[in-house]
């Protein structure tokens, strides 16, 4: 079957910093998975995370290890074959604490794995020893007992089995020194993890004080915050008046560009006036030269209407002479006719 995944969760992953061992080194950007895996083949447990495509977690779990909580959001552990100090932050205290149970169940399923596999090699082994003492006595026996034909027939299959046991003991002993050589290197890698784990929580310790710090400064930075929001209201309603007075500014501002409009009218009118006014006062001259012509046009007016006057007069005492004249001729005409008559007459008396 291979390895399966038996828990995941999503974690911000850190290692510690290998020069200081003090300060932690974020190894993802951000939240990834973070998987148990467990290998029924070999019956051992691992935790792996990968970003991307670069894998950043891959510990094998041991009985040895231990999880420890450094705060309400953090935990960390040990790992010596990768000789380094894994840190988790979680986004909740629940997820820690479920990631930190299934690390003790992990752990506990990893101890009973490792003492099942030491009792059989154990059993192996006795069984391995108890039979190569019984092989001599048996050979001893059948020798006394047997003749050399039963001999050669009881030690072709006994042969067979001895080797097989040998061999069996050979890779027992070879497994034998390559658990004690990895124990050596567990308990040097342990006495390592124990001063990571020393400088570990001295570093958690720090990082609690820097989390107190930084709460401290939240606290400020939200006092500040809400300090700013009202300013921000303020600031609003100070756009808000400036918007206003922007509009009532571009108001005025037309007004102006009016009026300074007029003001040009009024300055080139203004140039205009004195010739303006030279020409009132050439027409006022003309006007009282007008006047001065019209008032002796006046005095003419009064002789010539006297002039008539007399004239009419003359002409109505003319006409009246005229008339009498007139009436005198018509009666010296009458008395010529009757003259021019009378001559006649006496003509043709004649």
């Amino acid at each position: 079957m291979g390895e399966q995944p038996i828990y995941t969760t999503r974690a911000h992953v850190f290692q510690i910093d290998p020069t200081t061992k003090k300060n932690w080194v974020p190894a993802s950007k951000q939240a990834v998975t973070v998987s148990y895996f467990y290998d029924s083949a070999r019956h051992s447990y691992r935790i792996i995370s990968v970003d991307g495509t670069k894998v950043i977690i891959n510990s094998t779990i041991t009985p040895n290890m231990n999880f420890t909580k450094t705060s309400q959001k953090f935990g960390q552990w040990a790992d010596s074959r990768a000789n380094t100090v894994f840190g988790l932050g979680f986004a909740s205290e629940q997820q820690l604490s479920k990631f930190a149970e299934k690390f003790l169940e992990v752990k506990e399923a990893a101890k009973l794995a490792r003492e099942k596999s030491q009792d059989k090699m154990e059993t192996s082994s006795d069984q391995s020893q108890e039979s190569g003492r019984d092989t001599p006595s048996g050979n001893q026996a059948s020798s006394i007992n047997g003749t050399d034909d039963e001999k050669i027939s009881h030690s072709g299959p006994e042969t067979a089995a001895l080797k097989e046991e040998n061999d069996l003991l050979k890779s027992a002993v070879e497994e034998s020194k390559k658990c004690e050589s990895e124990l050596q290197a567990l308990r040097e890698s342990s006495t390592r993890l124990q001063e990571a784990l020393q400088e570990a929580e001295s570093s958690a310790e720090s990082w609690k004080t820097q989390a107190t710090r930084s709460l401290e400064e939240n606290n400020q930075l939200r006092s500040k915050i809400s300090e700013l929001e009202v300013q921000c209201k303020e600031l609003n309603v100070e756009r808000e008046r400036n918007a206003q007075l922007k509009v009532r500014i571009q108001e005025l501002e037309a007004d102006l560009q009016d009026k300074q409009q007029e003001l040009e009218n009024l300055r080139k009118q203004a140039e205009i006036i004195p010739q303006l006014m030279a020409e009132c006062e050439s027409i006022n001259g003309k006007l009282q030269a007008a006047e001065l012509s019209s008032s002796g046009l006046r005095e003419r007016v009064e002789l010539l209407q006297g002039e008539a006057q007399h004239r009419q007069q003359q002409q109505n005492s003319l006409k009246t002479e005229l008339k009498l004249l007139m009436e005198q001729l018509d009666g010296k005409i009458d008395e010529l006719h009757e003259v021019r008559q009378g001559i006649s007459k006496l003509g043709i008396d004649n």
